[in-house]
């Protein structure tokens, strides 16, 4: 029903009085130090607008934790700094939305491009090395498998290996199973569901499952790129689509240099539709639709 003529103006609650009419008080001193504590350990940027998911997601914790405010979750985070706990903290923060073959062309160019000439660089050892940096539910390093896998030349003995890392250890161990809700595939086509996923029966006629063969290339590993990175070898290309838009420009141009530092010459790097290098590194050049070609 609509308010009647000549009604006073709404008046706009603060902070303060928001924060008072929630379950839990959330003071402006209590989301600056979580926001700071994720910002220094994973770079990722939580501005004043994120502040209500924060509160959204952090309450489930403090409920699961049976604390009583936000004020003793700040005291244990600084008691367990980089403890489990917060693992936890970032597992709740972190966005995670994924769909197998999301951004189609990136899979476009992988198979019509970038396989044909790995298949020639790498014709004597015979080897395919991949990273999904920021692999989220596993849809993405599935679906480099199911194309690298059918692109390569049958019975050809290549060795593909995959690497997908997150810093979110929940997602991880549902990309590990390999198991998700069959609305996941609903909007692939009929060819690439029969090829890649079975459909449990019974109480799981609802589920899907990757198949072994699209499994079995794929390690999971739990990894925060601010860190120190373990893998020796390099790869031929790498997948890190909707992740680096979370870290501000300078903590871009280091990672798009290690990433350089990680590839093959001529490797490619795929970032999402809204990220770019432009004007933070002459390591790459611009193919197109987000995909960058190492260059040095």
């Amino acid at each position: 029903m609509g308010g009647s003529e000549g009604a006073a103006p709404a008046r706009v609650r603060s902070a303060e009085e928001r924060s008072a009419s929630r379950e839990f008080p959330f003071s402006d001193s209590e989301f600056a130090f979580i926001r700071e504590l994720v910002e220094q350990h994973a770079a990722i940027k939580l501005p004043d607008t994120k502040r209500q998911m924060v509160y959204g997601r952090l309450v489930r914790r403090l409920r699961d934790l049976r604390l009583g405010s936000f004020a003793e979750y700040v005291a244990l985070l600084r008691e367990d700094a980089g403890g489990p706990e917060f693992v936890n903290l970032i597992n709740a923060v972190t966005t995670n939305l994924t769909s197998f073959f999301r951004e189609k062309h990136h899979f476009e160019v992988l198979r019509e491009r970038v396989i044909p000439e790995v298949i020639q660089r790498n014709a004597a050892k015979r080897t395919l090395r991949v990273w999904s940096a920021g692999c989220s539910t596993g849809e993405e390093p599935y679906s480099i498998a199911m194309t690298v896998l059918e692109s390569l030349p049958a019975s050809s003995g290549w060795d593909v290996r995959i690497l997908a890392t997150d810093i979110d250890t929940k997602v991880l161990a549902t990309a590990s199973a390999g198991v998700y809700g069959v609305d996941r595939i609903r909007s692939l086509p009929e060819e690439i569901t029969r090829r890649g996923f079975l459909r449990g029966r019974g109480a799981a006629s609802e589920r899907v499952r990757v198949r072994p063969e699209y499994q079995a290339p794929i390690t999971f590993r739990q990894l925060n790129l601010m860190e120190p990175w373990p893998m020796r070898g390099r790869f031929d290309f790498i997948f890190c689509r909707n992740v680096v838009i979370y870290f501000d420009k300078p903590t871009q141009q280091r990672l798009f240099d290690r990433f350089a530092d990680q590839l093959v010459d001529g490797g490619y790097v795929f970032l999402g539709h809204s990220e770019t290098m432009h004007n933070l590194t002459t390591r790459f050049r611009l193919l197109g639709q987000t995909v960058y070609q190492k260059v040095q």
